[in-house]
């Protein structure tokens, strides 16, 4: 390795104290690595500079200046260069990942939700040196083949339950600020773990968008999903019915819950509510459908819109009796995406505006990503064991019983 010895005149020191003391350490930093740099040259030349030697393998050929950014500023390095052409350095090969890092960490600002006119004034205090916005989007543009590639990558693995939900964004397009909604899939695989299954930014969440949607997800091979579980969109659930017949759908007992509560006049919501409460925690469907009988019973007179809204919904709202007790729970809302969404909610809102569509599958498809990665890494979202054990197999393809069925 090489050694180096230098030495500070007493303006440089000064400087250090005295002075800016960025300008100050970066003049330092630009003495130290120049001194490197010769001292590399003459370990890999042999000799020394004007010195005679047997032992000398090449001879210096002057020099080229290169300027290294650094956290501090930006210096000037003096490149030694040899007459046989082969003078090498570790200081380049460490700047050439350093820039490699700093890109991925502008990637990942604008993946957190920092905007590229943020990212400029970061870059200048961090770098010495400013990104102009046009840059930073043209290396976030590098990101669309990896997040295009995870959209659409094949879906391999037994996927029994699915959660589906959508939010809407703002978008320029065509000189005007649109409207999109933004359909996102989780996938409880057979490990247990959840998966973003896919995603897909729409003028609507229609009826057809959603068919669409679903169908581009069983082309990549989603299929013999037992429960999805979801809001009451009219458009999404008719999809369902179209896109996965034999499919149960959940109806999301939060969303439920508030459809109910707001049918319910004030000074009975808390009572209604321990009432619901009860009868989504009950052993079993036909104690829950009692529960609701005697609920419904107290609403006849007290709340007629809310009993009305209670029992047109009821059955949708416990379908997740047909599965085992462990698994309920948390297959009974949609809550578990709605935690996603939030995460997404706190990006878009940094962004308020997408520029254009492609900008809202690199941001938010970036995030998914993420999100994905650590779910796998991560652990099981449920222990699918009972479950499978309670399943029946017919030429190898897994279906609900009927004592499961709602």
């Amino acid at each position: 390795m090489a050694q180096v010895h230098f030495t500070l005149d007493s303006e440089e020191v000064k400087s250090l104290f005295l002075g800016n003391r960025d300008e100050a350490m970066a003049k330092v930093l630009q003495i130290i690595l120049n001194h490197l740099l010769e001292a590399e040259a003459t370990e890999q030349i042999g000799a020394q500079s004007y010195e005679r030697s047997d032992d000398r393998t090449t001879y210096r050929n002057g020099i080229r200046e290169r300027e290294l950014t650094t956290r501090i500023g930006t210096i000037t390095l003096a490149v030694p260069r040899l007459r046989n052409g082969n003078f090498h350095t570790e200081i380049f090969q460490r700047y050439q990942r350093s820039e490699q890092a700093l890109i991925m960490t502008m990637l990942q600002m604008v993946v957190d939700g920092v905007s590229t006119r943020k990212v400029e004034n970061v870059t200048r205090e961090l770098c010495g040196t400013s990104f102009s916005k046009s840059t930073v989007s043209a290396l976030c543009s590098r990101l669309d083949p990896v997040v295009e590639a995870f959209r659409n990558r094949p879906l391999l693995k037994h996927y029994p339950f699915v959660i589906v939900d959508a939010l809407y964004l703002k978008v320029r397009e065509n000189h005007a600020v649109r409207s999109k909604g933004f359909l996102v899939a989780i996938g409880i695989n057979e490990e247990g773990k959840p998966e973003i299954l896919g995603f897909l930014a729409d003028d609507s969440e229609s009826e057809e968008t959603w068919c669409r949607f679903f169908h581009s997800l069983k082309q990549r091979g989603l299929s013999r999903v037992d429960l999805i579980t979801s809001d009451n969109h009219g458009g999404l659930v008719n999809a369902v019915k179209k896109s996965f017949q034999g499919t149960v759908w959940q109806r999301c007992q939060t969303h439920f819950s508030k459809n109910v509560l707001d049918n319910t006049p004030k000074s009975l919501r808390g009572e209604v509510k321990t009432f619901l409460r009860d009868i989504y925690t009950a052993p079993d469907r036909e104690s829950a459908k009692e529960r609701m009988q005697q609920l419904s019973a107290q609403l006849t007179d007290r709340a007629p819109k809310a009993k009305k809204v209670l029992e047109d919904g009821f059955d949708d709202a416990i379908a997740a009796f047909m599965l085992p007790e462990k698994y309920r729970k948390r297959m009974r809302t949609s809550n578990y995406i709605e935690r996603l969404n939030e995460e997404l909610r706190r990006r878009e809102r940094v962004i308020r505006i997408f520029p254009n569509t492609d900008s809202v599958y690199r941001l938010l498809g970036a995030v998914l990503m993420e999100q994905h990665e650590k779910w796998s890494g991560g652990k099981k979202y449920l222990d699918m064991d009972e479950y499978y054990a309670k399943r029946v197999q017919t030429n190898n393809t897994p279906i609900v019983p009927e004592s499961w069925s709602v």
